[in-house]
């Protein structure tokens, strides 16, 4: 199983940048998709999530309107478009693959990208 997440980088504040993270080793479409960030000194959090059909999106309060996530199924990635970054966005951004039934889980972790966000 891997999950590669890749387009992080420098962005100033106010800019846009759209992470990616490409899976394989599973059946991708089975899996809901999230990226979780954690920022220097701080827990890791969740960002956002998609159930597998991308039918349903889930983002925390304060990514709303300028987080996106989505999903290609037939290309087994996952996105996650941030625009409006602000510098407390700064963080290392994960991906994350959870597959559930009943009190069956699987949960399978990137290993992350650096998103920094300084003038």
């Amino acid at each position: 199983v891997q999950l590669v997440e890749s387009g992080g980088g420098l962005v100033q504040p106010g800019g846009s940048m759209r992470l990616s993270c490409a899976a394989s080793g599973f059946t991708f479409s089975r899996y809901a998709m999230s990226w979780y960030r954690q920022a220097p000194g701080k827990e890791r959090e969740l960002v956002a999530s998609i159930l597998s059909r991308g039918d349903s999106t889930n983002y925390e309060d304060s990514m709303k309107g300028r987080f996106t996530i989505s999903r290609d199924n037939a290309k087994n990635t996952v996105y996650l478009q941030m625009n409006s970054l602000k510098p407390e966005d700064t963080a290392v951004y994960y991906c994350n693959a959870q597959y559930r039934r009943n009190f069956y889980v699987e949960n399978y972790w990137g290993q992350g990208t650096q998103v920094t966000v300084s003038a």
